[in-house]
């Protein structure tokens, strides 16, 4: 995919130069060759940007526009971006190392999003009739939070894009989308969209940015609410700021998740759910289940079938047909996972397959799929987020300590529970402090629902229903009568 205007921003409906002559270097991690280059964004470009969603707000009539018009933009948005999705999918896997047919699957889900917003236009109680002892007439009504500051990660940006900006659209919100300058692609395919619909001028803005820019958006007045996806650090620094301001922010931010292996699961089902659930984005995924809670007896024939489940993926270029695995997205994330990976085994954690750089592979940010067992969940590994194929098994002796393990951390994003029983993983369920629970594997389908953590793994949700919400600001509304639109004949 060649991004068309690379060298540019779009910004209030047009493209146009940055401010600036520096670029961002996109490097393809698979080869560590350079895939793109595209501007960055400085302090003109988020000012100007900032503004013109301000207008489009204030004076643009976008707020104003009935749902259903809304809607119509959404939908239309969702058709643009599915046509584009093998392109879509095919950039983002030179970008980050993503395989490319879990790209073109996920990618494609991306348009969906927008269609499902778009059906919540004629659905959702945007206003509602409250009765009042009074005799007044009593409404509700939920209305555009106003200008919002969208900031996506590297590691899925064509979903986590849809999933901010299509709630946001609906809702009657104008944005600024931010792209990080490691994979921009899924933010400029937007914009191609945005502008080949007509979307109004100023509704919504892309742009990339390093980490020192996008703060300006996080502390400008104009900027209503700030939506993040992101490590809980950055998270906690965006938090701080928007509190000194009273703005608005959902955070989805790290996790340490954990699969609960109860005594009557079975363990080929095991392996298999957790090997493929390990490997998906070479373990950059933030839900994903990391910790694995067994009973100590059975901790050997875990491992065992783990290890022989890793040692057949089959690491190499995520272009290839029959790759499993591809890279990590850039140098200092495989610093880092080797980093945590070298902690492992000084604390004493048991090494069982991997934890190395693939042998037949001269090049490129790969590391082994890596399992450790005999983890104590006191230990680096086990409680900080890797972000990494890196497994850790830990064996506990009761139900009730496999529970409390799983809680002993900081995050409560994600979790699954390995059992037949669906009336037992419910019950297991509810004991976890963590934002989605799936039975015998991970939760795929949450974004249906809502997805977002516990403790400091985020504030807010995303998806479903749950995710318009917080775009959506409440108001109470009395009147001595009904207003016409209302008013029953």
């Amino acid at each position: 995919m060649t991004i068309a205007n690379a060298d540019k921003l779009y910004i209030d409906g047009r493209w146009v130069g940055a401010s600036g002559n520096s670029v961002f270097r996109v490097v393809t991690p698979a080869t560590e060759a350079l895939f793109t280059e595209v501007a960055e964004a400085h302090e003109p470009d988020i000012d100007r940007a900032v503004a013109a969603a301000r207008v489009a707000f204030d004076r643009g009539g976008w707020p104003q526009l009935s749902h259903a018009k809304r809607a119509g933009y959404l939908t239309a948005l969702g058709n643009a971006l599915t046509a584009e999705t093998p392109a879509i999918a095919r950039a983002w896997s030179k970008e980050m190392g993503i395989v490319l047919p879990a790209a073109e699957g996920v990618a494609g889900w991306a348009g969906h999003v927008y269609h499902y917003y778009a059906g919540l236009a004629e659905t959702f109680q945007f206003e509602e009739v409250k009765p009042l002892q009074s005799g007044n007439f009593g409404l509700l009504v939920r209305e555009a939070v106003g200008v919002v500051a969208a900031i996506i990660p590297w590691n899925a940006p064509p979903l986590l894009i849809a999933y901010k900006i299509a709630p946001a659209l609906l809702a009657g919100c104008t944005v600024i989308l931010k792209a990080s300058p490691e994979a921009p692609s899924a933010a400029y395919a937007v914009a191609a969209a945005a502008e080949a619909i007509g979307l109004p001028a100023g509704v919504l803005n892309v742009l990339t940015a390093d980490r020192a820019a996008s703060e300006l958006l996080v502390r400008d007045p104009r900027v209503d609410k700030v939506t993040f996806t992101g490590s809980s650090l950055a998270g906690k620094r965006i938090a701080s700021i928007c509190g000194e301001r009273i703005a608005r922010c959902t955070l989805e931010l790290g996790g340490k998740s954990a699969a609960l292996v109860l005594d009557d699961a079975d363990i080929d089902q095991v392996a298999d759910v957790m090997a493929g659930n390990s490997t998906l984005m070479t373990g950059q995924v933030c839900a994903a289940l990391t910790r694995v809670v067994v009973s100590r007896s059975r901790q050997g024939a875990l491992l065992d079938a783990l290890a022989g489940r890793f040692s057949r993926i089959v690491v190499g270029d995520p272009l290839e047909q029959g790759t499993q695995m591809g890279p990590l997205a850039m140098a200092r994330q495989r610093d880092r996972v080797e980093s945590y990976i070298a902690a492992g085994k000084a604390e004493g954690a048991m090494l069982v397959t991997g934890g190395g750089r693939p042998a037949h592979l001269d090049r490129g940010y790969y590391v082994e799929p890596t399992l450790f067992g005999n983890v104590d969940n006191r230990s680096t590994i086990a409680q900080e987020e890797i972000f990494g194929p890196v497994l850790s098994v830990i064996p506990v002796d009761s139900e009730e300590a496999a529970v409390a393990i799983a809680n002993d951390s900081s995050f409560g994003l994600s979790g699954g529970v390995f059992t037949h029983d669906a009336d037992r993983a419910y019950r297991v369920a509810r004991q976890m402090r963590t934002g989605t629970v799936g039975q015998n594997g991970q939760a795929g389908d949450f974004f249906n629902i809502a997805f977002g953590g516990f403790k400091q793994s985020g504030i807010g949700r995303e998806g479903g229903v749950e995710g318009l919400l917080p775009f959506l600001e409440t108001k109470s509304v009395v009147l001595a009568a009904a207003p016409s639109h209302l008013a029953i004949n």
